[in-house]
């Protein structure tokens, strides 16, 4: 579902020529099949004779040769080098210092400052800066949190050329003076959420809040993985009774939600409703938030689809050098005004499309309705016999039409779950609003984790579930002594090092830095779901989660801080034990979350599918080893900090089931580079165990003994020429006590990755 305005979904019915024939640009490992056609005379593949290589500045050639080789580009990701500031920017200190409402002012102003070169609907660029907004911010899903605005990435690749983002070109580029007004003091990404909030407050709608903070990208995020597909809006994600492949969300490769005509383009309402529930619902949004995103947003603004979309050109990155970054370059007609062609549908939903009012619910059961078609043949409807005929304005002349409305709105009115919602809402002015304020508000800053990293005088104190939101601390600060205290009541309890282990790092690594959800901080792996997940083995963590917390009750310290401080004088012990004695680093006041605080069915989306780092082979449908590097990618470590942790998480016995599976040494519990050492000797030779299985044996070549199994999360280590150039530092013989030193700040910075106050 997408918004023009709010409402113009943007994407063209022939998805192709809005790609300008390439194909999607998906993860580097994902992309086997995307073809580049270049001239012979330019070069042949040496072996076969076909079509060239990329050039080195057209991506990475090797994904060409080497479909299914492992990226770890995407554990270095916005390397300081791109970085126009070298790094050292802070930009929150500079959105603290700037005039809020100095920008308010100038985005208000240049919402009927209508252009020339792209005029405003109806006179007001509101919902055009609604629409850019959402769609910055609708990528967003909850199964990995990836997608979203916190980053500007509607500046790039793929989604500056999604077909669901047509015209949005133009949006950004209309907010250019007021960014180069106030330069480095506001990002391109608190930029287009700033004007959508500020669009609808000036239309009328009450605002909830708004937080700065969102730091820009200096790059594309090639890595997520949109989907399947290689051409724009095929559909290829769905198995068995239409159940979507995960971590997606969206229906179609280039949309934001659903398709509006209905399912595939089959405009059938009901049918559209099941993909709307499923499309938000893994978007984080429930029932009422759905039926208010979506009637809010048709509240104001319009589609276009004035001609079939033949007369529309290549999207951005397709498009010649002298568009200068714009795309979709129309020749129908003006090109722009009533003759911009973006989805293909020509709706206008309400009589004040710049006004925030309940018109759409009015019209939407004011009606009875039958299917049309639009100027360029989209699936679209309008009210029978005639009814309605103008009631509503056009765009940008005197004339009226008759209502209209899309098959994902008609959802709202034949499913009996929207429809009871809608019927609410209809009759009741104020709840929609709050509900759609509130919504808007969630559908913003999802991606931007828990209130604490809000920024800004227009920033709301409101705590809400799906922020995850913590207590204020009440406990005294540790000391020194304090932390030796309770390191010395661990010591005398009899639990285990390795099950310390695995309790802070299963606590710790539910972080995810795409959307700054998990983390140690709560100390929510006692709660619901996270101790029932089954990577966390629950049995094991019943036997050492009720001693910690009677140490933390006994010592006057949250559960959260005592968890940490176990696990790292578990490493302790493991390093000592090695020679190579080391004090991991531990910064305290962490509390502890309620199950009343908790967001059960939030939260259950943060359950790994995979986890290489304790080696349990889940039901990922990729090969181990790219899951690992999935999770390593949301922990934001890079590949020598992955390296080292699952090294030393295997020595210290963090494998979820207790297995010896990758534990590559004859002294488990010591913080050794033993596991590096046997791993890459010469002296053994792998063989898959069970054939398609998850084990691998090392034989001895000498006397065809077993002496290791491992994973392919171990033995990527051996295999990835990347992995193993890092492998063979820890492996060689100066390499031990670096080996330690790594180790433990790497296990620190996973420790702390919640840590936001710090």
């Amino acid at each position: 579902m997408t918004r023009e305005g709010s409402g113009d979904l943007g994407w063209s019915r022939s998805g192709n020529r809005h790609s300008g024939g390439v194909a999607t640009i998906l993860a580097r490992s994902d992309t086997p099949n995307v073809k580049r056609e270049f001239p012979m005379s330019e070069g042949q593949c040496p072996v076969t004779g076909a079509t060239a290589m990329p050039r080195p500045t057209q991506g990475d050639a090797n994904a060409r040769w080497w479909p299914d080789r492992l990226n770890l580009g995407m554990l270095a990701k916005n390397p300081v080098t791109r970085d126009p500031f070298g790094g050292e920017f802070d930009y929150v200190a500079a959105f603290e210092a700037l005039d809020l409402d100095a920008v308010k002012a100038d985005l208000v102003a240049a919402m009927t400052d209508s252009q020339d070169w792209w005029p405003a609907d109806f006179g007001h660029y509101g919902p055009f800066f609604v629409r850019m907004a959402w769609h910055s911010a609708g990528t967003y899903r909850s199964f990995d949190g990836r997608g979203g605005g916190g980053e500007g990435q509607q500046r790039f690749a793929p989604l500056n050329s999604w077909p669901d983002n047509v015209s949005l070109d133009k949006a950004r580029r209309l907010l250019w003076p007021i960014k180069k007004k106030y330069g480095k003091s506001i990002s391109w990404a608190d930029l287009i959420i700033l004007a959508g909030t500020v669009a609808l407050e000036d239309m009328g709608l009450p605002i909830f809040g708004f937080s700065g903070g969102r730091v820009d990208a200096w790059e594309p995020d090639d890595d997520v993985y949109w989907g399947p597909e290689s051409t724009w809006l095929a559909n290829e994600r769905y198995t068995g009774e239409r159940k979507l492949d995960r971590p997606l969300a969206a229906v179609q490769m280039g949309l934001i939600y659903v398709n509006p005509e209905g399912p595939d383009g089959n405009p059938d309402p009901l049918a559209s409703a099941q993909d709307i529930k499923d499309t938000f619902t893994r978007m984080g949004m429930d029932t009422e938030e759905t039926v208010a995103l979506i009637a809010g947003g048709h509240t104001v603004g319009k589609c276009h689809g004035a001609a079939p979309d033949t007369h529309v050109g290549p999207a951005p990155e397709a498009a010649d050098i002298t568009e200068q970054g714009f795309g979709w370059r129309n020749d129908f007609a003006s090109g722009s005004g009533d003759d911009t062609i973006s989805s293909g549908l020509e709706v206008t939903w309400t009589a004040h499309p710049t006004t925030w009012d309940n018109g759409f619910f009015d019209i939407l059961f004011g009606y009875e309705w039958e299917l049309t078609t639009s100027p360029a043949g989209a699936h679209q409807w309008h009210p029978k016999d005639g009814a309605g005929e103008g009631t509503i304005p056009k765009a940008h002349s005197d004339a009226t039409q008759e209502p209209r409305m899309l098959t994902s709105d008609l959802a709202l009115r034949v499913d009996p779950e929207f429809e009871a919602v809608s019927r609410k809402f209809k009759d009741d002015q104020d709840a929609f609003t709050d509900a759609y304020s509130r919504a808007w508000f969630k559908l913003t800053h999802r991606d931007l984790g828990p209130r604490t990293r809000y920024v800004g005088s227009w920033a709301p104190t409101e705590d809400l579930i799906w922020q995850d939101p913590l207590p204020a601390a009440t406990l005294p600060a540790l000391d020194d002594a304090g932390v030796t205290s309770i390191k010395n009541a661990i010591a005398a309890s009899g639990l285990r090092p390795a099950d310390l282990v695995f309790v802070a790092w299963s606590s710790a690594s539910t972080f995810r830095n795409s959307d700054y959800r998990g983390g140690a901080n709560g100390a929510r792996i006692r709660l619901e779901p996270q101790r029932s997940w089954a990577v966390n083995n629950p049995e094991r963590l019943g036997r050492v989660l009720p001693v910690l917390e009677q140490i933390a009750t006994d010592h006057h310290a949250s559960v959260a801080d005592t968890i940490v401080l176990a696990g790292n004088w578990a490493v302790e012990q493991a390093a000592a034990a090695a020679g190579t004695p080391a004090a991991v680093a531990f910064t305290g006041g962490r509390v502890d979350a309620t199950q009343e605080t908790t967001d059960v069915d939030g939260f259950a989306w943060l359950e790994p599918v995979a986890d290489g780092f304790r080696n349990w082979a889940g039901r990922s449908p990729l090969p181990a080893e790219h899951s690992l590097v999935d999770r390593a990618n949301l922990l934001a470590l890079t590949a020598p900090e992955l390296t080292v942790l699952v090294a030393g998480l295997r020595v210290l016995g963090a494998n979820t089931d207790e297995s010896d599976l990758g534990v590559f040494t004859e002294t488990p519990g010591v913080l050794n580079n033993a596991w590096f050492v046997n791993l890459l000797t010469m002296d053994n030779e792998w063989k898959s165990a069970d054939p398609g299985g998850h084990a691998y044996q090392a034989m001895d070549r000498a006397t065809g003994d077993v002496r290791w199994t491992g994973t392919r999360a171990d033995l990527v280590f051996g295999s990835n020429a990347e992995l193993r150039t890092l492998a063979e530092v820890y492996a060689a013989d100066d390499g031990a006590e670096k080996f330690v030193t790594d180790f433990c700040t790497a296990w620190t910075k996973v420790m702390n990755a919640d840590r936001f106050d710090v």
